[in-house]
């Protein structure tokens, strides 16, 4: 039996993808008028549109803790609004430093993970980002013996991990 593709899937795809180029060109145009050389990708992960910078010293786009990267994005999301009339949920990377970051806290939520079991007690990180936030809850939910939630209001909205 032959598979069949569903048309809205199809059309669905190929939105993301809409909606990664309009942020594509978004930044293009922010990377002209800063004067910073980057080569820009647009691509569909998943079920989510992203829009990667590679290139060398790209540091000033990523901000401290990547606060301007996460400004960057939120600005794409506003352009494929407003192109569009949808709204995204559109990742943005820029030198590959989401990856790092979310290795580094997969580290931090191992760590604390081993603390919360030895202890028996709850444990509060640092204030994170909705994307740093999602990188612990992923490392715990595949954890047996502890589980986590977040909790205060942004800007300082953390992750507490507790045992089960």
């Amino acid at each position: 039996m032959a598979s069949t593709v569903r048309e809205d899937e199809v059309t669905s795809e190929d939105e993301l993808f809409d909606q990664s180029e309009v942020a594509a060109d978004y930044i293009e145009g922010l990377l002209d008028i800063v004067d910073v050389d980057g080569d820009i990708d647009e691509l569909v992960v998943g079920d989510r549109p992203q829009v990667e910078i590679v290139g060398s010293d790209l540091g000033d786009l990523i901000g401290p803790k990547g606060v301007t990267l996460e400004a960057l994005q939120e600005l794409c999301r506003l352009a494929v609004y407003r192109k569009t009339g949808e709204h995204s949920r559109l990742m943005l990377d820029i030198g590959g430093f989401r990856a790092k970051r979310r290795d580094k806290l997969s580290g931090v939520a191992r760590r604390t993970i081993e603390k919360v079991l030895d202890t028996g007690r709850p444990v509060k990180l640092e204030p994170m980002s909705a994307f740093e936030r999602k990188a612990v809850h992923d490392v715990i939910n595949a954890t047996d013996g502890v589980e986590s939630e977040s909790e205060g209001s942004e800007p300082r909205r953390r992750v507490v991990i507790r045992p089960e």
